[in-house]
């Protein structure tokens, strides 16, 4: 396949991806939602929740985003190194972006630093955020899209602490931020906790954190405990959807952690709120394309 066709192909592509990544929640988010209805309580919050899934079904019956923050377009790649396209990819993203800011349409939202304009098709400085990992000996191409809301990002926060500070530190890091700015991320929240040796790999690692499916947990007993613990305590904290106090908080907090040195604890929280706009998809070297994240893709 020539470059230019292979290129082309794949904006389409993704421009598909985008569109129903906007309009359609994943289906473990789309589940998490319905089982958190169940346990409500309140009136008011039946209510809410009512809200939030006729909002969804009009986004599917009108094809309109779900949320009008459409936000900043993230892109978190596992990349085989035989994948036969890699070169094209980050400009084809770029392409995609822009490409979907006028066709879908989204709302525009980038403003580069310095020069304070919004740049009329969502593309700018190092946006769309583009992040990398490498699959040795893999020809396929797997994308997690995500479009990261204002709201979702004021709560994120990371912390450099020493080790006597302990894991209390953590925990006090995680409830300031849910309980500080997390009604401005319409709750219910997922919360990504990164744990690491300093702010940069705690930052990627909470974003991380939050983009894995719900239900899944830390791979060490401890961290799977410590997830457990932290969604307990803060569905206690009674915040409910829109912060109109009801039963949870939170779908969920999901811990990645990496080695740290012997002198630090670094923390980074991120938040995503109830309309978790995630999705992964999987090209293979003749890009086509499987959803991994959407029975209804909506393509």
């Amino acid at each position: 396949m020539a470059h230019e066709q292979a290129k082309e192909r794949f904006v389409e592509s993704m421009v598909q991806v985008m569109d129903f990544t906007s309009r359609i929640l994943p289906d473990d988010v789309f589940d998490k939602l319905k089982e958190l209805q169940a346990a409500e309580t309140s009136d008011m919050q039946r209510v809410i929740y009512d809200a939030y899934f006729d909002n969804l079904e009009k986004a599917k019956e009108l094809k309109r985003p779900c949320c009008q923050d459409t936000g900043i377009l993230h892109f978190y790649l596992s990349a085989g190194t035989e994948f036969p396209h890699l070169g094209m990819v980050e400009e084809a993203l770029e392409e995609a972006v822009r490409r979907a800011s006028a066709q879908i349409p989204l709302r525009q939202n980038t403003i580069n630093y310095f020069e304070e304009r919004n740049t009329g098709d969502d593309t700018g400085e190092r946006v769309p955020w583009v992040h990398w990992d490498l699959l040795p000996g893999s020809q396929d191409l797997e994308i997690i899209t995500y479009f990261a809301g204002g709201g979702c990002c004021l709560p994120g926060r990371s912390k450099m602490y020493k080790p006597s500070d302990g894991y209390q530190a953590i925990v006090d890091n995680v409830f300031d931020a849910v309980a500080d700015l997390g009604i401005n991320a319409c709750p219910p929240l997922v919360v990504g906790v990164g744990l690491g040796h300093n702010i940069e790999n705690a930052a990627v690692l909470s974003k991380k954190a939050y983009l894995r499916p719900l239900g899944t947990r830390h791979p060490h007993p401890k961290g799977a405990r410590f997830e457990r613990d932290l969604t307990e305590a803060l569905n206690r904290l009674g915040i409910g959807a829109q912060g109109l106090r009801g039963e949870n908080s939170v779908m969920a907090v999901h811990v990645e952690s990496s080695g740290r040195h012997t002198a630090t604890i670094a923390v980074a929280v991120s938040v995503a709120c109830y309309a978790h706009r995630r999705s992964l998809v999987r090209f293979h070297s003749d890009l086509s394309f499987e959803v991994l994240s959407h029975k209804e893709a909506g393509h």
